[in-house]
């Protein structure tokens, strides 16, 4: 729990901190963890954090005594408004390393999932490119970053082209292959199957001629 006008989490002060612990491990994404904040007319702050899947919840309560007093609250907002513009590059930083994080978890699964249908060729520039990204997150070398993940989307896009075209071969031998249609006949009367022969519809009737009057 943080008080402060900061972008980022250091540079606000610590009002305090509770762990939720029991979490069994998941991919990232899946875990859902509901926060919930509450304030009392007494300043009292009642934060709450549960896991919606396994139900663990963990609680803290600040209470007035721990918050900031107005000259302490005007200085922090004196401190962000000169650091504003650090923030915003800093913020800019970090926001385009996840995305290059997040780039390389998705191609990288994609390859797990789907590399047995990748050409040999194309698996081996993504993962290429891909080491040469994650180089550039480690050495936090932002202008690398930005150039190495479009030339993994380049790459992710030729993938995604051969797997389409596998599909689309798949799908039309899927349907070459069905084979004559259930009700269909060989020979010299195909093709005959919904014709009806000329005494279909004839009728067997008594005729007597009638004496006139």
């Amino acid at each position: 729990m943080l008080q402060g006008e900061r972008d980022f989490a250091r540079d606000n002060r610590t009002l305090g901190r509770f762990m939720l612990q029991g979490i069994p491990p998941a991919p990232r994404g899946i875990p859902q963890i509901e926060v919930s904040f509450d304030i009392d007319a007494n300043g009292i702050v009642n934060v709450a954090a549960k896991d919606l899947g396994t139900g663990k919840e963990q609680r803290i309560t600040i209470t007035a005594s721990t918050q900031l007093s107005k000259d302490e609250v005007d200085k922090l907002v004196r401190d962000a408004e000169r650091s504003s513009a650090e923030d915003k590059k800093r913020r800019e930083e970090v926001e385009l390393k996840n995305t290059a994080d997040s780039m390389v978890y998705s191609t990288e699964k994609t390859l797990r999932e789907m590399g047995d249908k990748i050409p040999a060729d194309t698996k081996s520039k993504i993962e290429s490119e891909l080491e040469r990204l994650k180089k550039a997150i480690a050495d936090n070398d932002i202008e690398s970053i930005k150039r190495f993940m479009e030339d993994v989307r380049q790459a992710s896009y030729k993938m995604s082209e051969e797997l389409y075209k596998q599909a689309q071969a798949s799908g039309a031998a899927g349907a070459g292959g069905a084979g004559q249609q259930p009700g269909a006949e060989d020979g010299p009367n195909a093709g005959r199957a919904g014709e009806h022969s000329a005494d279909d519809d004839v009728i067997d009737a008594d005729f007597r001629p009638m004496d006139d009057k």
